[in-house]
């Protein structure tokens, strides 16, 4: 069984909602909308979630279609994350909308497409997931 690993650190402190996010001397700011009670200055924390699914998704369809030389063009992810919520009781759903720069004949949009299902926060996210908690000693 092969076991990765990665780590991200949020540190909210100062403005009410502007959180600094961390992984690998990268960071980036998630925040919530002023009619939140945010400043606006980063993607909220869901926007966050869909954006990686939406990124891996067109990273994987790059390296599929470079080692199949298919000449693609500019690849676009449309992620769109739906929450219904009943008191505790969450419903979401995910919508991938994957588009092209350039004519693909119809089995490589659709091989392609079955590609997109194959990234692996897609297949995270479609997989049974364990969250744990614990307080820093």
């Amino acid at each position: 069984m092969e076991s990765t690993r990665r780590d991200v650190t949020a540190e909210l402190s100062g403005l009410p909602y502007r959180t600094t996010i961390s992984a690998r001397g990268i960071t980036a700011i998630a925040d919530e909308p002023l009619d939140h009670g945010g400043q606006d200055a980063g993607l909220r924390p869901h926007e966050l979630l869909v954006s990686a699914l939406a990124g891996c998704t067109a990273i994987t369809l790059r390296m599929y279609a470079d080692r199949k030389q298919w000449d693609v063009g500019s690849i676009g992810v449309h992620a769109a994350l739906d929450r219904t919520q009943e008191g505790r009781a969450i419903e979401s759903r995910i919508h991938l909308e994957v588009s092209f720069s350039k004519e693909l004949p119809a089995d490589q949009r659709e091989r392609l497409l079955q590609i997109a299902g194959a990234c692996p926060v897609h297949r995270t996210l479609e997989s049974p997931i364990t969250l744990t908690r614990s307080l820093k000693p």
